[in-house]
């Protein structure tokens, strides 16, 4: 596990939780929007922090803290990322993983296995235009369809969320994600926020009419859908 980011207090990174979030580094996307730039690229310029002490204060924590929001980066692409959950969940931790979605089968293996109680997966775009979302043209679907297949299931709690680039995302990909994912359970539209550390700058969010427009398009066919931060 390489961990290169640990934010101690949050009440909004999982639902109903006191948390802390724990970033881990390296993805194998480059969406452009991406605000987590530092984790993806160039992680050999950032300071680890050793797993040990990231137990360390897990421990110091138990009683005050709820749960454990591990994200990235992504989490996926970590060797011993199921040691490290299963530690996390012996320590009495509800586990919530945000993920893109791109490792159906360690997905699946570790929600069979009781090691996370919530899964967060990115809908980067809709299938036509998901290369270029996440800075791999050609990229090959399969393997996020499998995830959102597996979600859709309801085999763990989970949501759905996009974010919303003006550059990326038009009325007809709304559509198209509202029928790949029809009638999720929870699913959110966030805007694009550009910040600091961006891995392409220059980028736009949508007004909040045009949010509300979309909004309305994916609820046709996913009535939970909702806009975060309002």
């Amino acid at each position: 596990m390489v961990i290169q980011g640990l934010k101690r207090f949050s009440l909004l990174d999982y639902p109903g939780k006191i948390a802390c979030s724990i970033f881990t580094a390296g993805c194998n996307f480059r969406c452009p929007y991406c605000y987590y730039k530092p984790l993806v690229i160039d992680t050999h310029e950032n300071k680890n922090i050793p797993v040990e002490d990231v137990y360390a204060f897990l421990e110091e924590y138990k009683g005050i803290l709820d749960g454990v929001c591990l994200t990235g980066g992504e989490p996926l692409i970590q060797h011993g990322v199921e040691e490290f959950l299963q530690h996390v969940r012996e320590l009495g931790y509800e586990v919530k993983l945000e993920t893109n979605g791109s490792f159906p089968d360690k997905l699946r293996r570790i929600v069979s296995e009781g090691l996370v109680s919530y899964v967060a997966m990115d809908i980067k775009n809709s299938p036509k235009s998901y290369g270029k979302t996440v800075g791999i043209q050609g990229y090959d679907l399969e393997n996020v369809k499998k995830s959102v297949e597996f979600l859709l299931s309801d085999a763990v709690p989970y949501e759905f969320c996009t974010t919303v680039v003006l550059e990326y995302h038009q009325r007809s990909d709304f559509e198209s994600i509202g029928k790949w994912i029809r009638n999720a359970k929870q699913y959110y539209l966030q805007s694009f926020v550009n910040v600091e550390y961006v891995i392409r700058r220059g980028l736009h969010k949508y007004n909040d009419s045009i949010m509300e427009q979309a909004l309305e398009i994916v609820r046709k066919d996913v009535p939970s859908a909702k806009l975060r931060g309002w």
